[in-house]
C-alpha cells in the first residue's frame, strides 16, 4: 500500500492534528516507510513459535481476590458536597 498526499491530509484530519502543506510530503515518506516495514514483518515466517509477553519465563504477581469495603466509607463520605445515611445524594439526570 502507498500512502499518497491526499492520504496524509485525511488522516491528519481524522487525527484533528494541524498539518502545513511544507509537511505533508516528507509524512507521507514516513508512512510509506512505516507501512515498508510492517509488510517487511509481515513477511516473517512464525509458524510454530509460541507468543511471548516476556522474554524471560516470569510468573504474574497476583494478590488474594478479596472483597472489602475499605473500611473507610465515612472518610469517602466526607468528601461528599451532599450525603444521606450512607449515600452520595446526586441530582437526577434521568427523568
Amino acid at each position: 500500500m502507498s500512502v499518497d498526499q491526499a492520504i496524509v491530509r485525511r488522516i491528519a484530519h481524522l487525527s484533528r492534528i494541524a498539518v502545513e502543506d511544507a509537511e505533508v510530503e516528507r509524512l507521507r515518506h514516513e508512512l510509506n516507510a512505516i507501512l515498508g516495514f510492517v509488510e517487511e514483518l509481515s513477511s516473517v515466517d512464525v509458524e510454530g513459535v509460541e507468543p511471548l509477553t516476556s522474554v524471560l519465563p516470569m510468573q504474574m504477581k497476583k494478590r488474594a481476590d478479596v472483597v472489602t469495603d475499605g473500611a473507610i466509607k465515612d472518610e469517602i463520605l466526607a468528601n461528599a458536597p451532599a450525603r444521606e445515611d450512607h449515600y452520595f445524594v446526586v441530582p437526577k439526570v434521568v427523568e
